[in-house]
């Protein structure tokens, strides 16, 4: 009798460790996630279901070199609910894990990615700054300054009687608008400056995104990354996001005067010259700071403003454009492989070159913060960190080697909000 409940629980064990979803998790044998070239990594995986206990059998893994080109494949067995697989390369950049788990139906396959990062300091621009970027960005500002700010602000009663609260409208180039929201502390001056720019997508700002900062003594700017208004309906964004805004991130990326981010970056500019025209501004700090399209625009801003004393950039995307002629994966809106009807690929590499974050940190002398997930796939770390090297101010690069795009993002947020208290 005892034989056969001992059968039975073992049974019942190895029934629920199959039907269980089951979770991949993997690490690399260096806490940090950096190396030295020709050193291995040394990757563990470990499948358990969801009542913890160890799953079995095998994963199909790929490790691809830059996060594009393969370096090897194979397949790995599972002992115990756990795996090894090693990689390495000679040279400065990183190594991504690709593992796959088919379990039994009705369960879908499930990946997981590792991460790796050789000599980051030594990781490099994968082209040269365009001849004439400088003066086409000078003739754009130009273009801007052409246009008269016409600030317009609207007070509104948010029922906290130590914060400020506006929405606030500005004149863009060609018609458009910036639109966003302003928070300061009651009855302040003499106060540092805090512009936010958002990630991709389309939604409404937040209000605590400002409140909180002049809660904090800040003079905070928000502005949305589109010309509509900042607090509609959700139905309204996601109306505008299946029909007008659809595929945005890819509109004239054939052409620099077409391009969507155009007037998006001159509204980031144009927004940092405001601040610094307020009476209540202390002259002396005005940081700008975003995550994934955000850091985009904040390492944008930070290249093209003079007067920005601080930046910084949580995952950025738009950086590396021409990644893939050095055999590495580009990051958000990754233009290469959207190229648009009636284009070519070389008139898209070539219009990325002047809206590749890169080419904006070549001109970067405030300090700088930037974080970078090692098993990003949205913003890939070889090129967020090749970004980060161009940077010629002083600066602080976040390793986060288990963050992809969206998660395990922790290690980042202390360093920042000690970094932002600093810049008061």
């Amino acid at each position: 009798m005892t034989r056969w409940l001992s059968l039975l629980v073992l049974l019942c064990g190895w029934t629920a460790s199959l039907s269980a979803e089951t979770k991949l998790e993997v690490t690399p044998d260096h806490a940090s996630g950096v190396y030295q070239p020709g050193e291995p990594v040394m990757w563990t995986v470990r499948a358990t279901a969801d009542n913890g206990l160890p799953v079995t059998g095998e994963l199909k893994f790929t490790v691809l070199k830059g996060g594009l080109t393969s370096l090897t494949q194979g397949v790995a067995v599972l002992h115990d609910g756990k795996a090894e697989i090693s990689a390495e390369r000679n040279d400065a950049g990183a190594l991504l894990l690709n593992v796959k788990f088919v379990p039994p139906a009705p369960e879908k396959e499930i990946t997981a990615y590792g991460g790796a990062i050789y000599a980051p300091e030594q990781i490099q621009a994968s082209a040269a700054l365009p001849d004439d970027f400088d003066q086409f960005w000078k003739q754009k500002i130009g273009e801007l300054h052409d246009v008269p700010m016409n600030a317009q602000l609207e007070r509104i009663d948010i029922g906290n009687e130590k914060v400020e609260y506006y929405h606030v409208t500005f004149d863009n180039i060609r018609g458009k608008k910036i639109r966003g929201q302003l928070a300061k502390p009651v009855g302040k001056s003499d106060l540092p400056a805090l512009l936010q720019v958002q990630w991709a997508g389309v939604y409404p700002l937040q209000r605590a995104w400002v409140v909180g900062p002049a809660q904090n003594g800040w003079l905070a700017l928000n502005i949305s990354a589109h010309d509509l208004p900042i607090d509609s309906p959700q139905a309204f964004y996601d109306k505008q996001s299946a029909n007008e805004l659809r595929d945005y991130n890819r509109r004239g990326n054939n052409d620099r005067e077409a391009s969507y981010f155009l007037p998006m970056f001159l509204g980031c500019y144009r927004a940092a010259d405001y601040l610094t025209e307020r009476p209540d501004w202390n002259k002396k700090n005005l940081v700008v700071q975003g995550t994934s399209q955000g850091g985009y625009q904040a390492l944008v801003t930070a290249g093209l403003h003079p007067k920005i004393t601080g930046m910084a950039a949580n995952v950025p995307a738009g950086c590396d454009h021409t990644g893939k002629q050095v055999g590495r994966a580009p990051g958000w809106p990754n233009w290469t492989s959207l190229v648009i009807a009636g284009s070519t690929p070389e008139q898209t590499l070539q219009t990325g070159r002047y809206f590749d974050a890169m080419n904006f940190a070549r001109k970067i002398t405030c300090p700088s913060l930037v974080g970078v997930g090692l098993i990003d796939t949205t913003c890939p770390p070889e090129g967020v960190i090749a970004t980060f090297n161009q940077i010629q101010g002083p600066k602080e690069l976040v390793i986060m080697p288990l963050a992809d795009h969206k998660l395990k993002q922790e290690p980042y947020y202390p360093k920042f909000n000690k970094w932002q208290a600093e810049r008061k």
